[in-house]
Formats: C-alpha cells, structure tokens, sequence
C-alpha cells in the first residue's frame, strides 16, 4: 500500500481518534478550489483502519479488493492520462470544472480516484444509532424533513441510479441536496447535470458490495449506515461553502 504525503490531493495521512476517521483539512480545502501545486496528480490515499473492519457490513475481501484492484487502477490510469495530455491544474476541483475538455480516460480515471478518497474517508467501524450530529443534523432536519426521511430519499436515489454510479449528498451554498451521478461522474464536474460540493458519497457499483450482497443492493445501502463516519461529514459539510452552481 502505497504511503502518501497528500500535498496536492490530501495533505497528511487521515488521523484516527476516538474510533473516527478525521481527514486532514486539505481535502476539504481541495474540494471547494484552494491554491495548490499545478503539477497535480492523485496519490493512493493512506488507509488507516485495516480491510476487516466494517465487517458484517463490507466484508474484508471487498474491501481489498476495492482499494487495491480498481480504485489503485483509478489512480494509476488518472496520473497516465494527466501526462498524456499535459494537464496542469491547481486541484481535483480546477481539474473537474473542465473535465469536458479531456479524455473519456482522464473523466473516468481521476473522478474513480477522488470519489474513492472521499468514500474512504467516511467509513467507521459499525455502529448503532449511527446518526449526524452538530449542525448537519439540523440542517438535514431542515432539509429534508428528518433524518429518516433524508435516508429514505437518499436510498430511492442510490437504489434507482441504473447500472454503476454513485449517490452524492452535496452543499449548494447553503442547501443540501441529494443526487446521483453515472460511472465515476461526480457534482463537481461541469459534465455533470447535478452539480454541488460533495460531503457524503456511496459507491454502488458492484464491486462494492457484490460478493456479500449479490445483486442485492437495497441491503447493502441500509446497512452502510452503520459504518457512516458522521463526524467526518459534519467536517466536510462546515468546510465547504462555496457554490458551485
């Protein structure tokens, strides 16, 4: 596994306390376009919690195989593909703003490896009443009703995204929306129909629950709740403000 300083995607490895995972504050920053070094590529993101521990909601072998297998792929075939083409950019963000611009490769390959930084991000060892907290919870609460009625809307989303794609709770400055994009489309690309700055992100291609769940993918979404970091979201959901409309 490779180690990375995270200077142009996430500076310093992401920080485990109290049993939550804590990214570094860079990547927040990246996310709504800060400044960084133009010679920008995707680094393997350090996982600090071992492959094992979401079990039973993501057993160890899908969780292997998912960081090493494609979303190591992701990265690898991202960085070929911003040489290739002599892509300069000051962040993933810059880089999504104009993803039109670039190959089908670059589209697919750099928004695999962000989207994958983002969802190891907010993983954490299975819980009960795994719920927000701060001022996520109250703005889901305004939102959406209740935290049971943004879930319900939020899994429709995730269960009726038609093939490979993911769900997406993003900020638009200062409401929350669900969504859904295709393949490894995310909200900040400007490819995208649904647009927002990305706090909360759910994998449902197969390969992300297939070998405990089949084809059933309404069990793997309710269950991914109780492994839901939501603190690392509430920092993610104060960090971004920027509209991205």
């Amino acid at each position: 596994m490779k180690t990375t300083n995270r200077r142009n995607f996430v500076k310093g490895s992401l920080t485990l306390a109290t049993g939550l995972l804590l990214a570094n504050k860079s990547f927040a920053d990246n996310i709504v376009g800060a400044t960084v070094n133009s010679n920008f590529k995707f680094e393997l993101a350090k996982l600090t919690y071992s492959f094992n521990d979401f079990e039973p909601v993501i057993d160890a072998l899908t969780m292997q195989i998912h960081y090493e297998r494609h979303y190591g792929a992701y990265v690898k075939n991202a960085n070929e593909a911003i040489s290739d083409e002599n892509m300069l950019a000051t962040g993933a963000k810059d880089l999504f703003s104009r993803i039109s611009k670039y190959s089908t490769k670059l589209r697919n390959n750099a928004g695999g490896a962000f989207n994958h930084e983002l969802f190891w991000s907010i993983l954490r060892k299975p819980s009960q009443n795994n719920v927000p907290i701060g001022q996520l919870a109250q703005s889901i609460d305004n939102s959406f009703g209740s935290f049971e009625a943004f879930k319900e809307q939020f899994g429709k989303i995730a269960l009726g995204q038609f093939g490979s794609g993911w769900a997406w709770l993003v900020k638009d400055g200062n409401q929350l929306k669900i969504g859904s994009t295709p393949n490894q489309d995310n909200p900040l690309m400007d490819v995208s129909p649904f647009r927002g700055t990305p706090i909360l992100g759910l994998d449902v291609w197969e390969h992300a629950y297939y070998l405990n769940y089949q084809n059933k993918r309404a069990d793997y979404i309710n269950k991914w709740w109780d492994i839901v970091n939501w603190e690392q979201v509430l920092f993610y959901f104060t960090e971004n403000t920027v509209e991205t409309r």
